[in-house]
């Protein structure tokens, strides 16, 4: 069913520079994307993977690794390839807010307080979401912290996805930095799917097998 679908999947964080030393960032491992990437990889699917900066490494060859370290890097890199692709999988945790300025020079700690002016950065799946072709399918990733649902069915439906995947830092094990999940998908038809708590590649599995629904077979 995936034998040389051209897959798109981001993972990891972003790293947004406020001077050459120190960013804003977030926990973000990159596990989760991975575990998908390698899975969907292993049944034949051709994937690009645009990954933050992470620790861990991808394993299977049909894996091409794309590294960036800010969101506007991994939007020009989801711009180029998203329209060759069959299907867009985006779990990567990318910054809302980027600094306004960058200082060449590390910033000395001379004041009481520093103020850091951010701006916007490009919402990269809402662009996605404009972009998707009919036979496209497009996935998106949500972590909330309360209104958890209703966050993610209006994040659903802004951004023009088939399913949403979403998990809760409420939840024990589930969220950054950790070898276990527990989800819930949503999706375009109003159906919600909640899943026990399970190590991310099983994780990874119920997402692959729930996509599988959207696919022309």
């Amino acid at each position: 069913m995936f034998l040389n679908k051209k897959i798109l999947i981001t993972a990891g964080p972003t790293y947004e520079p406020i001077d050459p030393v120190r960013f804003i960032g977030n926990r973000s491992s990159g596990k989760m994307g991975y575990a998908i990437a390698e899975v969907l990889a292993e049944k034949g699917a051709e994937i690009t993977l645009i990954s933050g900066p992470v620790s861990i490494k991808p394993i299977h060859p049909n894996i091409s690794l794309i590294k960036i370290e800010t969101a506007a890097q991994m939007f020009d890199e989801c711009m180029l390839k998203m329209d060759i692709m069959d299907i867009g999988i985006y779990a990567a945790a990318v910054a809302d807010y980027t600094p306004k300025t960058f200082s060449i020079n590390k910033i000395k700690k001379d004041d009481e307080q520093l103020f850091i002016e951010l701006t916007k950065t490009k919402d990269i799946l809402k662009t996605m979401g404009e972009m998707k072709k009919q036979k496209q399918v497009l996935v998106g990733f949500a972590l909330e912290t309360y209104n958890e649902e209703k966050y993610a069915q209006e994040k659903l439906i802004r951004k023009n996805l088939d399913f949403i995947v979403l998990n809760s830092l409420k939840d024990t094990g589930a969220g950054f930095a950790t070898d276990t999940n527990k989800i819930t998908i949503i999706d375009k038809y109003n159906n919600i799917t909640k899943f026990e708590l399970k190590e991310k590649r099983k994780v990874a599995e119920d997402i692959i097998a729930y996509l599988t629904k959207f696919l022309d077979v």
